[in-house]
């Protein structure tokens, strides 16, 4: 495998780019909304004109450029082709964490938690592929492939023996095929979305809670979204693509919904700035049709080995009913479980600080003797 030169600089949006995007996001044709309580048939009107309007007159899109070419960045020929990771640079003898982001958000969604870890260890996080600026695969989308490419840009290409993972949404389950896959390299897997492979395991009895949980999980007024995206995907993406305010529609009310407090909070701890950072990275990529793969194609989400590396349950809010039992079906060696008191689907994002604590609180209990 090799490696291509770092890149510093691997957002370039031109100052063309930014007048187009300003003069398509004044000229949108936005729609008569839907009668019905607000946001029971999406986002509102009056959020998304706030959205519209914070894009137009107050977004400094030349902050995020900043910020993200400030971290270093490489490129990886893998099997299932490039790969991109950001490293956010850290103490060079303490065991690296890679973070492994899911959909609507990205690798940019991470700083927040490397500027909590600030400089303690070092933090991978890379683009899957078909988000931000790793293509998309040259294979269907699976989980365990992309296990094993990013296993080697952590030992192959950057060096790391030894490393800790970290996973979100779809991110979640690579991690878990990491640490299933390779138990002598990971040293933990800090879960924030611990599995649910237990439901698809043969032979796996689950309890009367277990299975209410995962009922009350798969809240079907919120499935809309992944069944266009299954099964559709170039169809949405041709309207997402060509709009920015349709694809400031589609993700903003995603991370609405999903992040700590859900629509009733509007984003919580995320401000207008950090929603439009994101929609904004996926609009100067270009890779919202991509994304859509990761739902289109994966068949081994549930299907990955028992994780017998040593793990720290951290469970969102947004899943705060989990059991610790099912957990225990899926992680044979859990060295804590904790409930989160804030921060919901995109955890990292919305409450870095309790992400980085967890990752250093495992960090020390895997490093010191026992």
């Amino acid at each position: 495998m090799t490696t291509p030169p770092m890149d510093h600089r691997v957002l370039r949006i031109t100052d063309s780019e930014m007048d187009t995007l300003r003069e398509r996001l004044r000229a949108a044709a936005l729609p008569t909304p839907s009668p019905g309580p607000e946001w029971s048939r999406g986002i509102p009107l009056r959020v998304l004109e706030r959205l519209r309007t914070h894009w137009v007159e107050r977004h400094d899109g030349r902050a995020l450029e900043r910020r993200i070419n400030a971290e270093t960045h490489t490129f990886h020929a893998t099997d299932i082709g490039t790969l991109h990771a950001m490293h956010c640079a850290g103490d060079e003898t303490a065991l690296p964490v890679l973070a492994i982001h899911g959909w609507p958000y990205s690798y940019a969604q991470f700083v927040p938690l490397a500027d909590a870890i600030d400089g303690r260890r070092t933090l991978v996080a890379p683009s899957l592929p078909g988000f931000g600026h790793s293509p998309a695969a040259s294979e269907p989308f699976s989980a365990r492939r992309i296990a094993e490419a990013l296993h080697r840009v952590m030992t192959d290409d950057a060096g790391h023996a030894r490393y800790l993972v970290y996973g979100e949404d779809i991110g979640a389950p690579v991690a878990d095929w990491i640490a299933g896959l390779y138990p002598h390299a990971v040293a933990g897997i800090i879960a924030s979305h611990p599995s649910y492979s237990a439901q698809a395991r043969e032979g796996v009895e689950l309890t009367d809670a277990e299975r209410a949980y995962l009922t009350t999980a798969r809240d079907p007024a919120e499935s809309g979204y992944a069944h266009q995206q299954g099964t559709r995907p170039d169809t949405l993406a041709v309207a997402l693509q060509d709009s920015p305010v349709g694809l400031l529609a589609w993700i903003a009310e995603k991370v609405a919904a999903w992040s700590d407090g859900g629509v009733a909070t509007e984003f919580s701890r995320l401000s207008d700035d950090d929603v439009i950072d994101l929609v904004a990275l996926y609009w100067h990529t270009r890779s919202i049709g991509t994304s859509f793969r990761s739902y289109s194609e994966p068949d081994d989400f549930d299907d990955h080995p028992i994780v017998t590396a040593p793990a720290s349950i951290l469970i969102n809010t947004h899943e705060r009913g989990y059991p610790r039992s099912l957990a225990e079906k899926s992680y044979t060696d859990i060295r804590s479980f904790e409930r989160l008191e804030s921060g919901g689907h995109f955890t990292a994002w919305e409450n870095p600080h309790a992400v980085a604590a967890a990752i250093e609180e495992h960090a020390r209990r895997v490093s010191s003797p026992s």
